[in-house]
């Protein structure tokens, strides 16, 4: 008796990333996680106070992302403001962790009792620039590692920088009359 025949792996295909294989695993996890713990803090009180952390927690994170949202913008309006006055924009001390703000008003909106104090950890200044300074050195080093002609390379490629930062517009005359663009047509006959 023989049955359908199995298609052969590829050699060449690569193997599943950790991440991959596991967040699947993680977000389920975490979602039986949240559950739970509504039900047993909906178990020790009533299911109103429930009700209650849940819309304080969308209406808190809200109001984190709309402060931080209009921080940003007024961050880059100021910025291209000074840069149109001819003026090199300064360091402003508050620009950074607007981003981690957000991410930290976004986990507060998501339903659920660690995701709450997930979004209230990343609120605090020092976890800002803890989480800021682990994801500025992970990027790094996966940029460094990047192989070329990876999305990687390309970013790398993409922050390089002249030394004085200057950009000197112009246009590309050629010397040679060879490198000119041809026409790929042919020429008409007749």
């Amino acid at each position: 008796m023989t049955t359908g025949a199995q298609t052969p792996r590829s050699p060449a295909r690569p193997s599943r990333s950790r991440l991959r294989t596991f967040l699947p695993l993680g977000i389920a996890a975490w979602l039986v996680l949240e559950i739970w713990l509504l039900t047993v803090v909906a178990g020790a009180s009533s299911g109103f106070v429930v009700f209650l952390l849940l819309v304080g927690g969308i209406v808190l994170g809200s109001v984190v992302i709309k402060s931080a949202g209009r921080r940003a913008f007024r961050n880059l309006t100021e910025t291209l403001q000074q840069q149109q006055a001819g003026v090199l924009p300064e360091a402003r001390p508050n620009s950074e962790g607007n981003g981690l703000m957000m991410l930290g008003g976004l986990l507060l909106i998501l339903p659920g009792l660690v995701s709450d104090a997930l979004g209230l950890l990343m609120l605090l200044p020092p976890v800002q620039k803890a989480v800021s300074r682990y994801a500025e050195r992970t990027v790094e080093r996966k940029l460094r590692e990047a192989a070329p002609g990876t999305l990687g390379d390309a970013f790398r490629q993409a922050r390089m920088h002249q030394p004085d930062g200057k950009v000197v517009q112009g246009e590309v005359i050629r010397d040679d009359p060879d490198d000119a663009p041809r026409d790929p047509r042919p020429p008409l006959t007749r």
